[in-house]
Protein backbone atom coordinates (compact mmCIF):
# COMPACT_ATOMS: atom_id res chain seq x y z
CA UNK A 1 0.00 0.00 0.00
CA UNK A 2 2.78 2.23 0.65
CA UNK A 3 4.31 1.91 -2.82
CA UNK A 4 0.86 2.30 -4.37
CA UNK A 5 0.50 5.55 -2.49
CA UNK A 6 4.04 6.97 -3.13
CA UNK A 7 4.57 7.23 0.63
CA UNK A 8 6.33 5.54 3.77
CA UNK A 9 4.72 2.66 5.52
CA UNK A 10 4.74 4.73 8.65
CA UNK A 11 2.78 7.57 6.94
CA UNK A 12 0.46 4.78 5.74
CA UNK A 13 0.14 3.98 9.39
CA UNK A 14 -0.45 7.44 10.74
CA UNK A 15 -3.18 8.04 8.24
CA UNK A 16 -5.02 4.98 8.68
CA UNK A 17 -5.23 5.35 12.15
CA UNK A 18 -6.45 8.60 12.38
CA UNK A 19 -3.14 9.93 14.08
CA UNK A 20 -1.44 12.10 11.16
CA UNK A 21 -3.19 15.70 11.66
CA UNK A 22 0.24 17.04 9.87
CA UNK A 23 -0.08 14.89 6.73
CA UNK A 24 -1.28 16.96 4.06
CA UNK A 25 -4.54 16.47 2.85
CA UNK A 26 -3.10 15.24 -0.83
CA UNK A 27 -1.29 12.74 0.85
CA UNK A 28 -3.64 11.28 2.94
CA UNK A 29 -6.13 11.19 0.18
CA UNK A 30 -3.66 8.88 -1.95
CA UNK A 31 -3.52 6.74 0.89
CA UNK A 32 -7.02 6.08 1.56
CA UNK A 33 -7.25 5.60 -2.57
CA UNK A 34 -4.75 3.06 -2.25
CA UNK A 35 -6.53 1.36 0.59
CA UNK A 36 -9.97 1.21 -1.47
CA UNK A 37 -7.79 0.07 -4.68
CA UNK A 38 -6.45 -2.94 -2.37
CA UNK A 39 -9.57 -3.46 -0.98
CA UNK A 40 -8.11 -2.77 2.09
CA UNK A 41 -10.70 -2.70 5.18
CA UNK A 42 -9.57 -1.61 8.85
CA UNK A 43 -9.98 -3.31 12.04
CA UNK A 44 -11.83 -0.46 14.08
CA UNK A 45 -11.03 -2.14 17.13
CA UNK A 46 -7.40 -1.69 16.00
CA UNK A 47 -7.66 1.20 15.32
CA UNK A 48 -9.21 2.63 18.22
CA UNK A 49 -5.89 1.63 20.27
CA UNK A 50 -3.62 2.97 17.84
CA UNK A 51 -5.76 6.06 17.43
CA UNK A 52 -4.59 8.38 20.44
CA UNK A 53 -6.06 5.75 22.60
CA UNK A 54 -3.44 3.31 23.68
CA UNK A 55 -3.01 5.86 26.73
CA UNK A 56 1.08 4.85 26.66
CA UNK A 57 4.59 7.24 26.13
CA UNK A 58 7.38 5.40 24.67
CA UNK A 59 10.77 6.49 26.16
CA UNK A 60 13.48 5.60 23.45
CA UNK A 61 16.98 5.22 24.55
CA UNK A 62 19.41 5.24 21.72
CA UNK A 63 21.68 3.03 23.24
CA UNK A 64 21.91 -0.84 23.71
CA UNK A 65 20.24 -2.94 26.11
CA UNK A 66 23.79 -3.09 27.91
CA UNK A 67 24.49 0.58 28.08
CA UNK A 68 21.07 1.01 29.11
CA UNK A 69 21.29 -1.18 32.06
CA UNK A 70 24.38 1.03 33.31
CA UNK A 71 22.38 4.13 32.63
CA UNK A 72 22.52 5.24 36.46
CA UNK A 73 20.00 8.53 35.54
CA UNK A 74 17.77 6.53 34.33
CA UNK A 75 15.74 5.98 37.19
CA UNK A 76 15.62 9.42 38.20
CA UNK A 77 14.42 10.51 34.53
CA UNK A 78 12.16 7.51 34.05
CA UNK A 79 10.08 8.69 37.67
CA UNK A 80 10.22 12.19 36.43
CA UNK A 81 8.14 11.13 32.85
CA UNK A 82 6.18 8.33 34.91
CA UNK A 83 5.08 10.78 36.54
CA UNK A 84 3.97 13.31 34.11
CA UNK A 85 2.04 10.36 31.71
CA UNK A 86 -0.27 9.56 35.65
CA UNK A 87 -1.53 12.98 35.80
CA UNK A 88 -2.68 12.11 32.26
CA UNK A 89 -3.88 8.73 32.64
CA UNK A 90 -0.54 7.67 30.49
CA UNK A 91 1.80 4.61 31.20
CA UNK A 92 5.33 4.58 30.23
CA UNK A 93 6.93 1.87 27.73
CA UNK A 94 10.84 1.84 27.68
CA UNK A 95 12.31 1.09 24.43
CA UNK A 96 16.39 0.62 24.17
CA UNK A 97 16.98 1.44 20.43
CA UNK A 98 20.83 1.26 19.67
CA UNK A 99 22.56 2.37 16.54
CA UNK A 100 21.46 0.05 13.22
CA UNK A 101 18.97 -2.57 15.94
CA UNK A 102 15.01 -2.15 15.37
CA UNK A 103 13.33 1.04 13.90
CA UNK A 104 11.13 3.94 14.74
CA UNK A 105 8.75 2.86 12.20
CA UNK A 106 7.95 -0.42 13.82
CA UNK A 107 7.04 0.87 17.41
CA UNK A 108 4.65 3.25 15.49
CA UNK A 109 3.04 1.02 13.15
CA UNK A 110 2.56 -1.49 16.46
CA UNK A 111 0.44 1.08 17.67
CA UNK A 112 1.91 0.55 21.21
CA UNK A 113 2.15 4.34 22.01
CA UNK A 114 0.84 7.80 21.19
CA UNK A 115 3.87 9.38 20.95
CA UNK A 116 7.78 9.02 22.15
CA UNK A 117 10.33 10.68 24.13
CA UNK A 118 13.82 10.11 22.13
CA UNK A 119 16.49 10.38 24.68
CA UNK A 120 20.31 10.47 23.49
CA UNK A 121 19.87 11.43 19.62
CA UNK A 122 22.41 10.60 17.37
CA UNK A 123 23.62 13.25 14.38
CA UNK A 124 22.32 11.28 11.64
CA UNK A 125 19.31 9.82 12.23
CA UNK A 126 16.90 10.43 8.88
CA UNK A 127 14.34 7.92 10.46
CA UNK A 128 13.67 10.04 13.27
CA UNK A 129 13.16 13.01 10.84
CA UNK A 130 10.57 11.17 8.31
CA UNK A 131 8.59 10.56 11.80
CA UNK A 132 8.94 14.06 12.61
CA UNK A 133 7.74 15.07 9.41
CA UNK A 134 5.33 12.34 9.69
CA UNK A 135 3.30 14.56 12.20
CA UNK A 136 3.99 11.47 14.84
CA UNK A 137 3.92 12.98 18.23
CA UNK A 138 7.94 13.32 19.49
CA UNK A 139 9.86 15.50 21.74
CA UNK A 140 13.90 15.27 22.26
CA UNK A 141 15.49 14.82 25.41
CA UNK A 142 18.70 16.25 24.02
CA UNK A 143 19.50 18.18 20.96
CA UNK A 144 19.71 17.40 17.30
CA UNK A 145 20.47 20.38 14.94
CA UNK A 146 17.77 21.28 12.41
CA UNK A 147 15.13 18.70 13.70
CA UNK A 148 11.47 19.86 13.74
CA UNK A 149 10.55 18.01 16.89
CA UNK A 150 10.80 20.11 20.49
CA UNK A 151 13.70 19.77 23.03
CA UNK A 152 14.24 19.67 26.36
CA UNK A 153 17.78 19.32 27.44
CA UNK A 154 20.61 20.85 29.52
CA UNK A 155 23.02 23.17 28.00
CA UNK A 156 26.01 20.74 27.26
CA UNK A 157 28.56 23.13 25.99
CA UNK A 158 27.97 25.47 28.90
CA UNK A 159 28.06 22.91 31.40
CA UNK A 160 31.52 21.32 29.78
CA UNK A 161 32.89 24.97 30.23
CA UNK A 162 31.92 25.21 33.40
CA UNK A 163 33.56 21.81 34.51
CA UNK A 164 37.00 22.68 32.78
CA UNK A 165 36.90 26.38 34.13
CA UNK A 166 36.77 25.11 37.88
CA UNK A 167 40.27 23.29 36.22
CA UNK A 168 41.57 26.16 34.72
CA UNK A 169 40.90 28.33 38.25
CA UNK A 170 42.61 25.30 40.20
CA UNK A 171 45.67 25.87 38.15
CA UNK A 172 45.57 23.24 36.07
CA UNK A 173 46.72 23.49 32.37
CA UNK A 174 47.52 20.39 30.70
CA UNK A 175 44.12 19.19 30.76
CA UNK A 176 42.69 15.53 29.20
CA UNK A 177 39.27 14.87 28.09
CA UNK A 178 36.81 11.99 27.72
CA UNK A 179 34.04 11.98 26.11
CA UNK A 180 30.52 9.89 27.55
CA UNK A 181 29.94 8.70 23.87
CA UNK A 182 31.20 8.23 20.60
CA UNK A 183 30.63 11.98 18.92
CA UNK A 184 28.15 10.51 16.56
CA UNK A 185 26.17 11.26 19.94
CA UNK A 186 25.11 14.92 20.07
CA UNK A 187 25.35 15.41 23.31
CA UNK A 188 29.02 13.94 23.63
CA UNK A 189 30.10 16.13 20.77
CA UNK A 190 28.32 19.31 22.64
CA UNK A 191 30.41 18.40 25.97
CA UNK A 192 33.80 18.18 23.27
CA UNK A 193 33.34 21.41 22.17
CA UNK A 194 32.65 22.94 25.54
CA UNK A 195 35.93 21.91 27.05
CA UNK A 196 37.88 23.34 23.81
CA UNK A 197 36.02 26.47 24.42
CA UNK A 198 37.29 26.68 28.19
CA UNK A 199 40.50 26.05 27.01
CA UNK A 200 40.62 28.66 24.03
CA UNK A 201 39.21 31.38 26.16
CA UNK A 202 41.98 31.11 28.61
CA UNK A 203 44.64 30.85 26.24
CA UNK A 204 45.62 27.00 27.03
CA UNK A 205 45.87 24.70 23.46
CA UNK A 206 43.93 21.74 22.33
CA UNK A 207 46.14 18.64 22.48
CA UNK A 208 44.25 16.20 20.45
CA UNK A 209 46.95 13.62 22.32
CA UNK A 210 44.79 13.90 25.31
CA UNK A 211 41.25 13.30 23.82
CA UNK A 212 39.52 10.01 24.03
CA UNK A 213 35.87 8.69 23.25
CA UNK A 214 34.40 7.07 25.90
CA UNK A 215 31.26 4.53 25.21
CA UNK A 216 28.68 4.97 28.23
CA UNK A 217 30.48 2.57 30.29
CA UNK A 218 33.01 2.73 33.39
CA UNK A 219 35.28 -0.59 30.94
CA UNK A 220 35.53 2.10 28.09
CA UNK A 221 36.91 4.65 30.74
CA UNK A 222 39.26 2.57 32.03
CA UNK A 223 40.43 2.26 27.77
CA UNK A 224 40.29 6.00 27.39
CA UNK A 225 42.75 6.68 29.99
CA UNK A 226 44.94 4.37 29.54
CA UNK A 227 45.66 5.10 26.65
CA UNK A 228 45.71 8.87 27.47
CA UNK A 229 48.60 8.05 29.90
CA UNK A 230 50.29 6.18 27.55
CA UNK A 231 51.17 9.43 25.55
CA UNK A 232 52.16 11.42 28.53
CA UNK A 233 50.68 12.31 32.19
CA UNK A 234 48.10 15.38 32.44
CA UNK A 235 47.24 17.40 35.49
CA UNK A 236 43.52 16.75 35.38
CA UNK A 237 40.94 15.18 33.43
CA UNK A 238 37.18 15.98 32.44
CA UNK A 239 35.18 13.30 31.87
CA UNK A 240 31.83 14.00 30.08
CA UNK A 241 29.97 10.86 32.39
CA UNK A 242 30.48 9.82 35.97
CA UNK A 243 30.16 6.32 35.35
CA UNK A 244 32.83 6.46 32.51
CA UNK A 245 35.11 8.84 34.93
CA UNK A 246 35.12 5.67 37.39
CA UNK A 247 36.69 3.67 34.94
CA UNK A 248 39.26 6.52 34.59
CA UNK A 249 40.19 6.97 38.18
CA UNK A 250 40.77 3.16 38.49
CA UNK A 251 43.33 3.11 35.44
CA UNK A 252 44.83 6.35 37.10
CA UNK A 253 45.47 3.86 40.18
CA UNK A 254 46.83 0.96 38.15
CA UNK A 255 49.35 3.31 37.30
CA UNK A 256 50.24 4.47 40.52
CA UNK A 257 48.59 8.27 40.31
CA UNK A 258 46.54 9.56 42.92
CA UNK A 259 43.32 11.96 42.97
CA UNK A 260 43.44 14.41 42.93
CA UNK A 261 47.24 15.11 44.51
CA UNK A 262 48.58 13.84 41.38
CA UNK A 263 45.75 14.08 38.85
CA UNK A 264 42.43 15.57 39.36
CA UNK A 265 38.82 14.29 37.88
CA UNK A 266 35.61 15.99 37.10
CA UNK A 267 32.33 14.32 36.02
CA UNK A 268 28.94 14.76 34.45
CA UNK A 269 25.69 13.95 35.44
CA UNK A 270 26.22 13.98 39.00
CA UNK A 271 24.97 10.15 39.57
CA UNK A 272 23.55 9.23 43.31
CA UNK A 273 26.88 7.09 43.51
CA UNK A 274 29.52 10.16 42.85
CA UNK A 275 29.29 11.63 46.58
CA UNK A 276 30.28 8.00 47.63
CA UNK A 277 33.42 7.86 44.84
CA UNK A 278 36.89 7.32 46.43
CA UNK A 279 37.52 10.51 46.61
CA UNK A 280 33.90 11.31 45.97
CA UNK A 281 33.72 12.90 42.17
CA UNK A 282 33.12 16.85 41.75
CA UNK A 283 30.61 17.12 38.78
CA UNK A 284 28.32 18.42 36.88
CA UNK A 285 24.83 18.11 38.20
CA UNK A 286 22.06 17.27 35.90
CA UNK A 287 18.29 17.56 36.95
CA UNK A 288 17.61 14.05 35.64
CA UNK A 289 13.43 13.77 37.23
CA UNK A 290 13.01 17.17 36.31
CA UNK A 291 14.26 16.49 32.42
CA UNK A 292 12.05 13.25 32.46
CA UNK A 293 9.01 15.34 34.00
CA UNK A 294 9.39 17.96 31.31
CA UNK A 295 9.83 16.09 28.58
CA UNK A 296 6.88 13.99 29.51
CA UNK A 297 4.88 16.95 30.14
CA UNK A 298 5.97 18.17 26.37
CA UNK A 299 4.87 15.08 24.58
CA UNK A 300 1.16 15.25 26.28
CA UNK A 301 1.09 18.51 25.25
CA UNK A 302 1.89 17.45 21.68
CA UNK A 303 -0.27 14.90 21.56
CA UNK A 304 -3.13 17.16 22.45
CA UNK A 305 -2.21 19.72 19.83
CA UNK A 306 -1.35 22.36 22.15
CA UNK A 307 1.64 24.71 21.62
CA UNK A 308 5.10 23.47 22.58
CA UNK A 309 8.53 25.62 23.07
CA UNK A 310 10.91 24.64 20.44
CA UNK A 311 13.67 24.08 22.98
CA UNK A 312 13.31 23.49 27.04
CA UNK A 313 16.86 24.36 28.55
CA UNK A 314 17.12 23.19 32.16
CA UNK A 315 19.97 24.17 34.47
CA UNK A 316 22.79 22.35 35.46
CA UNK A 317 25.32 22.72 38.73
CA UNK A 318 28.85 22.28 39.50
CA UNK A 319 29.21 20.61 42.86
CA UNK A 320 32.61 20.59 44.09
CA UNK A 321 34.01 17.27 46.26
CA UNK A 322 37.33 16.16 46.76
CA UNK A 323 38.60 14.95 43.39
CA UNK A 324 39.55 18.18 42.31
CA UNK A 325 42.42 19.82 44.21
CA UNK A 326 45.04 22.78 43.03
CA UNK A 327 48.12 21.62 41.52
CA UNK A 328 50.25 22.40 44.64
CA UNK A 329 48.72 20.04 46.94
CA UNK A 330 50.89 17.48 45.05
CA UNK A 331 54.01 15.78 47.12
Amino acid sequence: MASRAGVSRTTVSLVLNDRGESIPETTRQRVFEAARELGYHPDHSARGLAGGRSQTLALVLRQTPEQVAGDALLAETLRGLATAARSAGFRVLVEPLGPGEATYGELVRSGRADGAVVSGPLFDDPELADLVADGFPIVIQGHLPGAAAPSVDVDNEASARLAVDHLLELGHRRIACITNAALSYTAAADRLAGYRQALATAGVGSVPELVEAGAFDSASGHRAMTLILERGRPDAVFVASDVVALGAIGALREAGLRVPDDVSVVGFDDIPLAAYFDPPLTSIRIPAHDLGLAAGNALLDRIAGREVPDRTLLPTELIVRASTAPPSRRA
